[in-house]
């Protein structure tokens, strides 16, 4: 052979040895692939989106809640989160250094706790989560010259809610508070992320679509080291719409003032457009320690006290309206022709029904009496007589009419519908038949008829405005809805004339002794808990009325002596512009003790 050439056995060797190395290396490469691509490709998309991408959600100032007057009620103040991504929280060494960081700025904070965090608001590898709300410039300051102050925490300016009218406007106005997981499951993520504030209560509630705006958003591309390269795309937030109320904020304070320590309500309301002035329910509480943060001992306190706080008594309270109820059975007998206008009836100061015997009030009794005699000396026996004549199915048609076991439809969540019983209603809810002695207390108020403080208002609107049954309204952008009470004009004005005659000579004479002539009524709804419960019910000025007003106290006694003075006050502050003003005395004498003549229902 030729020195130099390759025997055939040695090319066939080597092409064999080739061969070989290919095939090595081809499976070597699908392995490769498998295992990046398919057995640790989630790992890797994670690892490649940490080093390229993050996405920073830019929460948006809420609407600025603003009264009548434009008082703020809840406006935004600025203030600042601590930021992260959870690719970065974790990591074992960055939850440790941000627990520890945390904790020495005087934020309790343990690794399990934050781990917790991270996890309720994860979404995605690069969308920044929150792991400290409402920091002052001072703690960021002190924050970043920390030596755990990592890389993997920034800190991003944010806007929060606060409440100027603090206790005064508080179940108007409502708070907010961070979404819970629940309420994630049910809106939409387009709209809401963890960590997002969202309305709890109140017109805050109510009107979260309104008030929320629109979050921004800045995505930007990092490298490996977490250092920007460039912006991806940035959306601007939008600000929530800003809201005006009817409420007025100095007509809340005077109401608290007035209220005192009594468990309670008071509200007034335009006789003409059902616009609310005032909605305050006592007592009250502060919205802000709500939104900025509250131990559990505190919300505890606040949802579990005796006094319940938190509870809107305007609109969620239902109680045995009592006699200011009388109008309404004074409007069923009347349009049911069971009596006129002149028609008597003897008050012995006792009414039988079978071998019961009802009592009225004034236990001598009152001798004869009309319609306007019986409302204004809040005369039981009248109601008691006629009532019984008349029938419940008959009464229960114009409880019907002025709205009695329905909600209103104000712009608040939470309202009660009260009760509208009858023999349906107590066969269904207690399992009895219907009594006559169930007629009987009905037709004054007790028994088993319940409403709230604000349908009672709306019952004497009607009786102000001639006829047109309200829808209230807190709100000055909602339109004015009303609908015809269906009760014949002539038969309003007799009612009309009787709760003039209540404050002119009768039971509530003290509520027009505040600079406006008041036309109302009085009511001691009994209480099987305590003392009775003190109401009155009334509109002025009696010639052109422009405001009813309602106000309830709880375990208050006689409602002319305590709840009369406070209607009385508020119709002629919203009428007159100013407080009234008590008169000097001239000496010092000790005030005469009240007499609690009404331990019934009847005044």
């Amino acid at each position: 052979m030729v020195s130099g050439r390759y025997s055939g056995f040695d090319i066939m060797r080597r092409t064999r040895v080739f061969q070989g190395v290919v095939v090595v290396s081809l499976l070597l490469l699908t392995a490769g692939l498998f295992f990046f691509q398919i057995a640790q490709g989630d790992e890797y998309v994670k690892l490649a989106s940490r080093n390229r991408l993050r996405i920073l959600r830019i929460s948006a100032p809420r609407g600025s809640i603003l009264d009548i007057n434009g008082a703020p009620l809840a406006v935004n103040v600025r203030t600042f989160n601590l930021s992260g991504y959870p690719v970065d929280l974790q990591k074992d060494e960055n939850v440790k250094a941000t627990a520890a960081l945390l904790t020495r700025s005087g934020i309790p904070m343990d690794e399990a706790r934050l781990r917790e965090l991270v996890d309720k608001q994860y979404s995605a590898p690069y969308r920044a989560i929150t792991v400290a709300t409402n920091l002052t410039f001072a703690q960021v300051a002190e924050m970043i010259m920390d030596r755990d102050f990592k890389k993997a925490l920034f800190i991003t300016p944010v806007w929060k809610r606060t409440y100027p009218a603090a206790q005064y406007a508080a179940h108007v106005v409502g708070y907010v508070a961070e979404i819970t997981k629940e309420e994630l499951e049910t809106r939409d993520r387009e709209l809401y992320r963890g960590g997002d504030m969202i309305g709890k209560n109140g017109i805050e509630r109510e009107y979260e679509d309104v008030l929320r705006g629109a979050a921004g958003e800045e995505v930007i591309e990092v490298d490996s080291r977490g250092r920007r390269l460039r912006n991806i795309s940035y959306v601007k937030t939008q600000k929530g719409g800003d809201m005006t109320l009817t409420i007025d904020l100095t007509a809340q304070r005077y109401a608290a003032e007035l209220m005192g320590k009594f468990r309670g309500a008071l509200i007034a309301m335009d006789v003409h457009d059902g616009s609310i002035r005032c909605l305050y329910s006592s007592p009250s509480y502060d919205p802000n320690p709500l939104t900025w943060g509250i131990s559990n001992k505190e919300w505890a306190a606040l949802t579990d006290h005796v006094e319940r706080p938190m509870m809107n008594r305007a609109i969620s309270g239902a109680y045995p309206p009592a006699s200011t109820f009388k109008v309404i059975t004074g409007t069923a007998i009347l349009e049911n022709k069971i009596a006129n206008r002149n028609t008597k009836i003897n008050c012995p100061g006792w009414f039988e029904l079978g071998n019961r015997r009802f009592r009225c009030w004034k236990r001598s009794g009152h001798g004869k009496e009309n319609v306007t005699d019986a409302l204004r000396d809040s005369c039981d026996v009248y109601f008691y007589e006629l009532a019984s004549k008349m029938g419940v199915r008959k009464l229960m048609e114009t409880e019907e009419k002025f709205g009695v076991g329905r909600k209103t439809g104000i712009d608040l969540s939470g309202e009660a519908s009260g009760t509208l019983p009858g023999p349906e209603w107590k066969k269904r809810r207690i399992k009895e038949s219907w009594y006559g002695g169930d007629t009987v207390n009905n037709s004054i108020g007790q028994g088993y008829v319940l409403m709230t403080p604000l349908q009672v208002v709306r019952v004497y609107a009607a009786l102000a405005n001639g006829g047109k049954l309200l829808k209230p309204r807190l709100n000055t952008a909602a339109s004015v809805e009303s609908e015809p009470l269906g009760v014949d004009p002539a038969v309003l004005r007799v009612i009309k004339q009787g709760v003039e005659e209540v404050t002119k000579s009768g039971t509530g004479r003290i509520a027009s002794s505040f600079g406006v002539r008041v036309a109302g009524k009085t009511g001691t709804a009994q209480n099987s808990q305590g003392d009775d419960h003190a109401w009155f019910a009334g509109y002025a000025p009696v010639d052109n009325p422009r405001y009813a007003v309602v106000a309830i106290a709880e375990a208050g006694k006689a409602g002319s002596s305590l709840t009369g003075p406070m209607v009385g006050k508020m119709l002629s502050f919203l009428i007159n512009g100013e407080k009234y003003a008590e008169p000097q005395k001239t000496e010092q004498k000790a005030a005469p003790k009240p007499q609690n003549v009404n331990r019934g229902a009847g005044r």
